[in-house]
């Protein structure tokens, strides 16, 4: 049974967007590998910015000064 953690950042992604994410990432298994897609699991972690960093910097940060 594969499994797949997909880690985001926690920044409006859509349920669309997700379903999408699930949806690409089972086909992957299942083109690459020929894996049953009913017993592949894919699971989203979307995580605060405040809990994420980049070049030892918080994500959060980073976002405010491209902005």
């Amino acid at each position: 049974m594969p499994y797949v953690n997909i880690k985001i950042t926690d920044e409006q992604v859509s349920a669309e967007q997700k379903a999408q994410l699930i949806q690409g990432a089972t086909q992957l298994l299942v083109d690459v590998l020929n894996k049953n897609p009913k017993t592949t699991v894919v699971v989203i972690d979307e995580v605060n910015t405040d809990n994420w960093g980049i070049g030892g910097e918080v994500v959060t940060k980073l976002r405010k000064q491209t902005t």
